[in-house]
């Protein structure tokens, strides 16, 4: 079959920090193709909408695919669904990913027949599947695939994620992909899932809880293969299991493979594993993503983090001294007062680390989804972004949102102003020799994006398309939860105390 997969637009965070290679739409499409069906993938992060619009009308797809593991891009999904179908009426429209496996009956529903099925889970073991029934007729007995006759069996999980290889010889605009200075930038993964349970997260929910490595010479294979000189590693928590990371540590080594690293992990795994993070930093880690999430002991209780305020701050002090620049993120609380934001911008001004801002924000699929007591002022998919507020502010809105970016701004000015250009002329003038304008523009481009005027009005916007409310759902059973609810059969780490 004519196969079509699609990536949203860039959402607001995405227009300046980042912009990663879709690496979950590749792996479908390599499992796809190696199904024997022929593939093309439009990434609208960076390629227009006229480009979508050609290949629609040249490759005539007889099934297309769009990856949404954002809420705030469903609406946009579901227009482009429309869109095909006027264009090719017989298409199978389909969406899958992670934010829409928790809401798919109510895109179903809200599509109004553009999109004929929703995959539930991951999207590798069930694609092949789920072609060969849509060629034969029927794909209601698909595992993890919701139609609007209901649910099918449950969704497929991987015993192993060795395969398949992300296709990315499909992608165009490659050196469009970017993390920060690390300009372009591709993306791999060594591992999938997370042990712990933050009740503002919805990875272990996804997985069932679950843990899967690559084998170091899979991992080794894949990342040997990558062209770019920069890789993110997009494990939820990197180097959980010490002898995993130095296994693949062993194979790069062997390999003689030369990059540079940009990965994420908690305070505690970098303070229970330092010497891995070590060998790490003299392969190539460059920078690392702690989610702190908050900078006190309430915060982080609220957040069931599992951590101290004490063993974050450990962890910089650790990061300082391999060598490595962090990168802090801390959840905004929108009952934050203008108090509360002065006391976090001192903090982020006394710490040499960047410091990431994030509006508490309760998604389907997050406990906090159904244990926020507060009520939400908007249902609107393109606000639950991390960056608007969806739940009463103590601060009227307008100073809320004021106060956020007036705190980002001052980070802004910190990292990312005239003096970090100057700082980082080494840097910009490599990168501009090769083409590479991502990380110049960034520098630049703050106001743009970052405005309190702009994200105020974003309430106002018309409002097609719903969220849907919180089912009820008893979560201390945390199977209630889950998507996968069997883990693949492979030992899992220990479970976080």
């Amino acid at each position: 079959m004519r196969l079509l997969l699609v990536h949203p637009s860039a959402l607001m965070y995405s227009e300046i920090f980042l912009r990663l290679e879709p690496l979950g739409l590749e792996r479908v499409a390599g499992a796809a193709r190696e199904a024997g069906h022929e593939v093309r993938v439009v990434d609208r992060q960076v390629l227009g909408e006229r480009v979508l619009r050609d290949e629609v009308r040249s490759f005539r797809p007889e099934a297309l695919g769009i990856s949404l593991n954002y809420l705030a891009n469903i609406p946009e999904a579901i227009e482009l669904a429309v869109k095909v179908k006027r264009e090719v009426p017989d298409c199978f429209v389909f969406f899958g990913g992670h934010s829409v496996s928790f809401v798919a009956e109510d895109v179903l529903e809200q599509s109004a027949g553009a999109v004929d099925a929703v995959v539930r889970g991951e999207g590798e073991p069930v694609i092949g599947p789920l072609l060969e029934a849509v060629r034969d007729g029927g794909v209601d007995g698909v595992p993890g695939i919701v139609t609007a006759a209901g649910r099918g069996p449950a969704p497929l999980m991987m015993h192993g994620i060795d395969s398949p290889l992300p296709a990315r010889d499909l992608m165009r605009n490659r050196r469009r992909y970017f993390i920060g200075e690390l300009d372009p930038c591709a993306s791999i993964e060594f591992t999938r899932g997370c042990p712990w349970d933050c009740s503002f997260c919805s990875a272990w929910t996804f997985y069932g809880r679950s843990y899967r490595k690559a084998s170091p010479e899979a991992a080794a294979e894949d990342l040997a293969r990558i062209r770019e000189p920069n890789v993110f590693i997009v494990d939820d928590v990197a180097f959980i299991r010490p002898e995993h990371g130095n296994a693949i540590a062993d194979e790069v080594e062997r390999r003689g493979i030369c990059k540079q690293y940009y990965l994420e992990t908690r305070s505690d795994v970098l303070l229970r594993h330092p010497e891995v993070f070590e060998r790490w930093a003299r392969l190539g880690l460059r920078y690392m993503f702690l989610g702190m999430e908050a900078i006190d002991a309430e915060g982080l209780d609220l957040f069931r983090k599992r951590i101290s305020p004490d063993e974050n701050f450990r962890a910089l002090e650790a990061a300082r001294r391999m060598g490595i620049q962090v990168a802090i993120n801390l959840i905004v609380d929108p009952a934050w007062d203008e108090e509360r934001f002065r006391v976090v911008r001192e903090f982020a001004l006394s710490v040499p680390e960047i410091v990431h801002f994030t509006v508490m924000t309760p998604y389907p699929g997050t406990e906090i989804w159904h244990t926020e007591s507060r009520r939400l002022t908007t249902r609107d998919y393109r606000l639950f972004d991390i960056q608007h507020a969806v739940v009463p502010t103590t601060l009227p809105l307008d100073r809320f949102y004021e106060e956020l970016v007036r705190t980002q701004a001052v980070i802004n000015r910190k990292h990312l102003g005239l003096r970090t250009a100057f700082g980082a002329a080494r840097i910009l003038g490599r990168n501009l020799l090769h083409g590479q304008t991502n990380f110049a523009r960034m520098l630049w481009k703050f106001n743009q994006v970052y405005n309190p005027r702009r994200q105020l009005a974003d309430h106002g916007m018309p409002v097609r398309y719903e969220l849907p409310l919180p089912r009820p759902v008893d979560v201390g059973d945390r199977r209630q939860l889950y998507v996968h609810t069997r883990p693949a059969p492979q030992t899992s780490p220990p479970r976080p105390s």
